[in-house]
């Protein structure tokens, strides 16, 4: 792992005060908020688990990227409801989530595309991707970014993991995505969305299937964003609600919703 001594500080004070201010809050959705709200106005930094050597487990709770913030909540709040408060559980949870099958084996084996974070999240009973089943749509999409983007990537300089990412590339193409259309949301988004669900916004980015992540938050009866914001530079709720956020990106499509079990 590489991690700092006041990344293992943030992490003790967090359990301090989840033990003393949330020991009654059962609803993971609710413990999920109550942990995202803890970071509020630490810095937005991209790529935190770039480090352009060997694969190796970051921690980092000093600073986040979309989708860093909302791995890292997920496994917080599941270690405070299952009580395990050990730095070297969270280090191993934090694996299980970032990693293929939960285990850090190079590379590619992080999963790097959120629609491959949701299913195979999924099939470790973390996270269970609603979006069908509450009337998504559909898609079929290329994914290729990576690769087609390899200079952006230090780890795809090695020509094995670059063939490997390749091989993940093409088996998430082949798979069918839903999500829903962001028009649609104008409407429903109180109906079917819950407090600390995993929003995840699909885009018209050629080879990308997401390309931001949050959490779901009510304000004032509307639905809002909590998430590491590029364009704030920091951890915040977004001031719009969530379907007036996506009206202003032109290439977010609609939302994916992976919920915490």
């Amino acid at each position: 792992m590489i991690y700092r001594s006041d990344d293992q500080k943030t992490y003790n004070d967090l359990m301090a005060s989840a033990q003393h201010n949330w020991g009654t809050v059962k609803k993971i959705g609710e413990l999920m908020l109550n942990v995202g709200k803890y970071f509020l106005g630490l810095p937005y930094i991209a790529n935190t688990l770039e480090t352009g050597g060997e694969e190796t487990l970051v921690i980092n709770l000093r600073e986040f990227d979309c989708f860093t913030f909302v791995e890292n909540v997920v496994v917080l709040a599941r270690q405070i409801r299952e009580g395990k408060v050990t730095f070297e559980e969270y280090g191993a949870a934090l694996e299980k989530i970032r990693y293929r099958k939960g285990a850090l084996k190079g590379y590619p084996s992080r999963l790097h595309y959120f629609s491959d974070w949701l299913r195979d999240n999924k099939e470790k009973g973390i996270v269970k991707d609603v979006t069908a089943e509450i009337g998504g749509k559909p898609i079929l999409k290329e994914i290729n970014f990576m690769t087609t983007h390899r200079a952006d990537y230090p780890g795809l300089d090695d020509d094995q993991a670059y063939r490997k990412m390749g091989a993940v590339e093409k088996s998430l193409s082949g798979r069918t995505m839903y999500h829903i259309p962001k028009a649609e949301l104008k409407q429903s988004e109180n109906a079917i969305i819950e407090d600390g669900d995993i929003i995840a916004a699909a885009t018209s980015i050629e080879g990308l299937d997401v390309s931001h992540v949050g959490l779901a938050v009510s304000v004032r009866g509307r639905v809002h964003l909590l998430h590491a914001s590029e364009a704030v530079k920091k951890v915040v709720i977004s001031d719009d609600t969530l379907y007036l956020y996506l009206s202003k990106h032109k290439t977010m499509t609609g939302i994916m919703i992976g919920r915490v079990g």
